[in-house]
């Protein structure tokens, strides 16, 4: 799946369209195509894992979900979901959802949610995490009401930063740990974003798919984990499960 900082690059890559009327529009999506035609693309944004095609009265918007792709300029040679002609060129999606937003945006999104946006909200983040203390971190992260924007990898990368294990939960995080998680996931994804755009994304891994921990040498535990079942790799050895001793009165 697409994480937030693969958004923000498709975003920047699409600029020479914004301001450009739609001439043609096909796919084999079930929104109304007539709707789209001869109408002008007045913005392109993103929200965590949503590409965002802002029209005057309402907007597209994209989910890559697990497998969805996107071309520029090209087809890939098989159907399209949405393809939008351009007299200067044309945008195609694969294999995503395709929804109409009629609500304006700020009504639908909290941007300070959204971990790559200018108006990030750190305190807003940490009073979210702090009203579900039995969650586990591995969850946590991948919240987007809390973390829109990042994915598997990026919460694999940041728990490993940090030395917290994913089976820790929120209740058992140490203050200083959850000020570090909070600010990793943020710095992470703009590490993210660069290493990407520099076409180096993996050699930058640390702990996402490897066997072996860089920091100690030991083997990597790789399981399925927390209500979001997704893949987690963490090393046994540095990085710590907390758990708070309970009093019994």
């Amino acid at each position: 799946m697409p994480e937030g900082p693969s958004l923000v690059i498709l975003k920047n890559a699409v600029q020479m369209f914004k301001g450009q009327k739609v001439i043609a529009v096909s796919g084999n999506t079930s929104i109304d195509k007539d709707a789209i035609r001869d109408l002008e693309v007045i913005d392109f944004k993103t929200w965590g894992k949503h590409f965002l095609i802002c029209f005057k009265n309402f907007t597209v918007r994209i989910h890559l979900l697990m497998f969805g792709s996107y071309a520029i300029n090209e087809r890939k040679g098989r159907p399209e979901r949405l393809s939008l002609q351009f007299a200067n060129g044309e945008l195609n999606f694969y294999t995503c959802s395709v929804q109409v937003i009629e609500e304006p945006l700020n009504e639908v999104y909290d941007w300070a949610a959204d971990v790559l946006n200018d108006n990030w909200d750190a305190k807003a983040a940490r009073k979210k995490l702090k009203a579900q203390p039995g969650t586990l971190v591995c969850d946590a992260l991948l919240d987007q009401n809390i973390f829109a924007g990042v994915g598997n990898i990026i919460k694999n990368e940041v728990l490993f930063r940090i030395k917290v294990s994913p089976l820790t939960t929120i209740g058992d995080l140490p203050p200083r740990k959850l000020t570090e998680m909070i600010h990793e996931a943020r710095n992470y994804s703009f590490d993210f974003l660069e290493w990407k755009k520099a076409f180096e994304l993996k050699k930058h891994w640390l702990v996402y798919t490897k066997k072996i921990c860089a920091r100690d040498k030991t083997a990597i535990i790789k399981k399925h984990l927390g209500k979001t079942n997704r893949r987690s790799f963490y090393c046994p050895v540095c990085q710590i499960k907390y758990e708070c001793i309970k009093i019994s009165q």
